[in-house]
Order: structure tokens, then sequence, then C-alpha cells
């Protein structure tokens, strides 16, 4: 076992549940993920197809990998021994013996975390390499041509290099078992507020139309009730009821009158209050002269200090440079000055990765 898996597995309980499907494709499970897996797939996110060589007898620890990975979206990956192709990758100088080759479909904000460990604990190395369709003169009884795709892949130290790969069929239509890596709900909860942080791989859910209500259904009139018939003794009857009754009331008798007092002349001094007004400046709710406000001086903002390191601002130019130039990020490899980058950035412990995702995606 690799002396970074020890170290993992003594964390204790896993971040993923990693399960093994039979008989199926990479491209299967991305179409039935909606119905497989609910909220915890984000048909939104962006994904990649990348490709790992590791040691075959670590091949077993590659398949539970996600166990150990605190990843947001479903992890998907799946196997290829090449057999009647071998003969291609030997031609290259490489050993098809010593190696197992996987694909890993994952979404690109859980990149950096699936291969953090890998890269800085186990000292895996980057690249880029071509997939192509295994050329026809090689004889397979059934295969799908496709055209050549580049794409990122991981190698374990111990194994040299790989520049061409060929396959029978897309890597996303590769039939067999399917390791699947789902994560914890909180887990998927934290990478979609980090994506949409750093803008990678989020786009705005569309929003549903909304949908008219019906309208309730009108209530039914009651049924008239049918009118009594009246006989000649009920009209007599309601005819009596109905008569008014006149009542005598005694008429009320009128009240003696009584003479009022004559109201009082107005003095001169009720005639000097009623026409006297207050003049302005006797009022005592006159208003203040206010006070002049002084003004306060704000103190100017301390100008912002860069935290990024010499490395890192020579690190972003570099991209910025490539992005600029149109080069693809898949081939930022073949510069020849990223090895350089690259060793010096392992020996800070800078993580390039997550500064690459950012830096192509706002651009």
């Amino acid at each position: 076992m690799a002396k970074g898996w020890n170290r993992s597995l003594s964390h204790g309980a896993s971040m993923g549940i990693t399960a093994m499907i039979p008989d199926t494709t990479i491209g299967q499970l991305t179409q039935e993920a909606s119905k497989r897996w609910g909220e915890i797939w984000d048909v939104n996110a962006a994904r990649i197809c990348i490709m790992l060589l590791c040691p075959r007898k670590e091949r077993k620890m590659m398949e539970l990998h996600g166990d150990m990975i605190d990843h947001g979206q479903p992890v998907m990956a799946s196997f290829h021994r090449p057999r009647a192709e071998a003969p291609l990758l030997e031609d290259q100088g490489f050993d098809t013996r010593a190696a197992s080759f996987q694909f890993v479909d994952l979404a690109t904000a859980d990149l950096g975390l699936w291969m953090q460990h890998l890269v800085t604990n186990e000292g895996w190395l980057r690249g880029s390499i071509q997939i192509s369709s295994v050329p026809f003169s090689v004889g397979l009884p059934s295969q799908r041509p496709f055209e050549t795709i580049k794409t990122l892949y991981f190698r374990h130290p111990s194994l040299p290099p790989l520049e061409h790969y060929f396959l029978p069929f897309p890597p996303d239509s590769l039939p067999g078992k399917c390791f699947v890596s789902l994560p914890r709900r909180a887990a998927a909860e934290m990478a979609r507020q980090q994506a949409e942080v750093l803008g990678v791989g989020r786009l705005e859910k569309p929003k549903p139309e909304p949908v008219p209500e019906p309208a309730p259904p009108a209530e039914p009139e009651p049924p008239a009730e049918p009118e009594p018939e009246l006989t000649v003794e009920s009209n007599v009857e309601d005819v009596v009821q109905d008569a008014p009754v006149e009542i005598e009331t005694p008429k009320p008798e009128p009240a003696p009158s009584v003479p009022l007092p004559p109201s009082p002349a107005p003095s001169p001094a009720m005639e000097a209050t009623s026409t006297e007004l207050p003049t302005p400046e006797a009022s005592e709710d006159a208003p203040q002269e206010l006070a002049p406000v002084e003004q306060v001086e704000l103190p100017e903002p301390e100008p912002e200090v860069n935290s990024q390191s010499e490395l890192e601002i020579e690190l972003r130019a570099f991209f910025q440079e490539l992005i600029e130039a149109g080069v693809e990020p898949s081939s930022f490899m073949d510069d020849p000055r990223w090895e350089d980058l690259s060793e010096r950035s392992l020996a800070e412990g800078l993580e390039t990765w997550p500064i690459l995702l950012e830096m192509t995606a706002m651009g």
C-alpha cells in the first residue's frame, strides 16, 4: 500500500460513497444521473474527463479513491485494459503490463480536490495526452471510430510518460464496470458555493415558467323554492295581520317658559385680551438659531496589500500570456517554462490547478 494511503485511511469516516455498477458506461450514467441521484446531481456543472495511469498493483486503491475525497458532485470512472491495441503503446516504449488505465469523469470544481493528495503527497505528474480511435488495420471485431481527443492525464512517478493512447470506443462509451463515487450532501452544497464564488463550472439555472392556476369551478345556484299555494282563509288572515292598527297617544302639555338673565357687557380687560396677540419677539416658542456644524475629515482608506507571493505573480503572468495567445488550457503543460514553474510551485506548496481554473474561467 502506498505511503499516502496510510494517512488517508487514518482519517476515519469516509468522505464519499463508492459503488460499482456492472454492464454500463460513463455516458449512460450521465444520461440517467438526474433520475438516479436527484438533488446531488447539478445539470449545469461543467465536467471534464481525465485519464489516470497508476501501477497495476494499486488499482484497487484507485477504485475506492473517492471514499477519501470530500468532493461535491458524483464522480464516474472506468478502467480499460489494452489487448489487441497493446503493441501501439509498446511502440512508444510503454509496458502495458505494469500500469492500469483509468478514465475519470468529474466536475471541474472537484478536479483539484480529486488530485490534490496524489500530486502533493505521492508526486503524481500531469501532462496532456491524445486519445485516438484504434486503426482498422489492428483488426478489432467491434469498434466505433471517433475524432482524436486531447485531454489532461496524470501518472504515477514510477511510470514513463505516454503521449498517445488508443481506444475502440470513446472514453464515455467503454462498456464494462463503472465505479461511482457519490458525495455527502454537505459536501455537495459546499462545492456548489465554491463554484459560485470562483465562477468555475457554474451556470445560471433557467427559471421555470409560471403555471397559471386553474379557475375555481362556479358554484351551482340553489334551486328556487316553490311558492306556497294560498287558500281563501289564509288570504283573509294575512290581510287582517297586515292591516295597520291605530293607537291613540296622549298629546304632551306645553312646558312653562322661564325668562333668562341679561348677558353682562364685555369689560375693557376682556376686549384687550381678545384683540392683543403676542409678538414674535415675545413668544417663548420662537425657533432658536442653530450652531454651525463643524466639518469632520474622514481618514483616507489604506491601500490594499497584495498578498500574492512572487512565484504566484509569475505563475499568473505565465497563464495570462498563454490565454491571451489563444493557447488551449490542456496545452499549457507543453510550454518549456511549465516544468520549472511546476517544480518551484510544488516545493513552496503553491497549488497551481485552482489558479489555472480561476483564470481560464474568468477569461
